[in-house]
């Protein structure tokens, strides 16, 4: 399989409330990309988007076909992913796999959500549409619930008091929102503090409001060349080295390694195996904190602490920059915001800009970055894990 390079990036502002269409950010992400590849739409060959919620939202569906022809890629295959969260990460992985097989040269991957329009009680209910729509949504799960039952089994299971955890947890949002003051495309660019945490609305115990990300409106796109053609576009192509994914199905069927998500333990084991790298290697880490417990349990399935340690990363600083494992620098999903169809190209868009020592400006570029890896998490567990390297 040949070598695939990430040859230029775009992204919106994460908002709530977006005045414009999912069509119009699409469309200004993905020729935001275009342009800072040096092509011309007539250059892309394929697209590949991750949409969830746009039939809800807006009523629109068939979005990667209109994308198609609004920037000017007339008659291109254009195709569109759905994994919930995942969605966007998923697109990129199969416009990975395109580019390395030889069929395409150049192609366009990306994602979109206007996730705001439809107002909190249709989004929560479409949302929980990505559980088990016979046994788990009938029964009252929805993602918040689904997070304050895992943060209840980790207690337990680990034999954390639960008032300990919760404190580590609230330092994962403290330093999100500390990384996505610098970010510009963040939604949330306002400090917190541990005690504004634990002393928040409660949305379902033991989770508070400040534990859990948003909904948000916004887009990302990247353009992906085969490594023949990177070379002529770009003197700084990111590659992407190693890819993984797994699926899980409803929860209760997961019960064997809850709080653990197994589909991510195989995922990322694809990923490292592919790039020939382990935890050790990778210089940051864009991962899917979608809840504060979520970071945790994540940075333990992906190596970088032991089971029942997680929060002790953030705990003693490591997940910040100059710690052991920089991870959400941007501000992950929790302060950037969470477009639920545009977040994994989104962290897919922050790995190359860390990779490219482009963040430097912002007050938060990991000093030397070369490897960094992406984690998106999707419903039950739809895992997708990306290993970027730079040269």
């Amino acid at each position: 399989m040949r070598r695939v390079a990430v040859v230029g990036i775009g992204h919106t502002q994460f908002v709530s409330g977006s005045p414009k269409t999912q069509l119009e950010l699409l469309s200004e992400a993905s020729m935001d990309a275009i342009n800072r590849s040096n092509l011309k739409p007539k250059d892309i060959q394929a697209i590949f988007c991750g949409n969830v919620l746009g039939d809800f939202s807006e009523g629109q569906g068939m979005i990667q076909s209109y994308l198609a022809d609004n920037i000017g890629c007339f008659n291109v295959p254009a195709s569109r992913f759905e994994g919930a969260c995942a969605s966007a990460t998923m697109a990129i992985r199969d416009a990975y796999m395109w580019v390395a097989s030889g069929a395409y040269d150049i192609v366009l991957a990306g994602g979109v959500e206007k996730a705001t329009a439809m107002g909190t009680a249709l989004a929560t209910r479409t949302f929980a549409m990505f559980h088990d729509a016979r046994y788990e949504y009938p029964a009252g799960f929805t993602f918040p619930s689904f997070f304050a039952m895992l943060t209840h089994l980790y207690a337990s299971r680990h034999g954390i008091a639960l008032k300990k955890l919760k404190e580590q947890m609230a330092m994962v949002s403290v330093q999100s929102h500390e990384y996505g003051i610098r970010n510009p495309h963040a939604q949330f660019q306002k400090e917190i503090t541990v005690d504004k945490v634990l002393n928040g609305f409660m949305v379902t115990t033991p989770l508070q409001l400040l534990d859990c990300c948003p909904f948000s409106d916004g887009a990302a796109s990247l353009v992906l060349a085969s490594e023949e053609v990177a070379k002529k576009l770009t003197d700084k192509p990111v590659y992407i080295a190693g890819v993984g994914q797994a699926s899980s199905g409803k929860l209760s069927s997961q019960y064997k390694y809850l709080p653990r998500l197994r589909a991510r333990e195989i995922s990322v084991k694809q990923a490292y195996d592919m790039a020939g790298v382990g935890p050790d290697d990778i210089d940051v880490c864009e991962l899917h904190d979608c809840f504060s417990i979520a970071s945790i349990i994540a940075a333990e399935s992906l190596g970088f602490a032991d089971f029942g340690k997680g929060g002790e990363l953030w705990e003693n600083g490591g997940t910040r920059i100059g710690g052991k494992i920089p991870i959400n620098i941007s501000g992950g999903l929790k302060s950037k915001g969470h477009p639920i169809g545009a977040t994994g190209a989104s962290q897919v868009y922050e790995i190359v800009r860390q990779l490219r020592g482009d963040l430097v400006d912002q007050g938060r570029q990991v000093e030397g970055a070369k490897v960094g890896l992406v984690d998106t998490l999707g419903g039950d567990g739809v895992i997708v894990n990306l290993v970027l390297k730079s040269e």
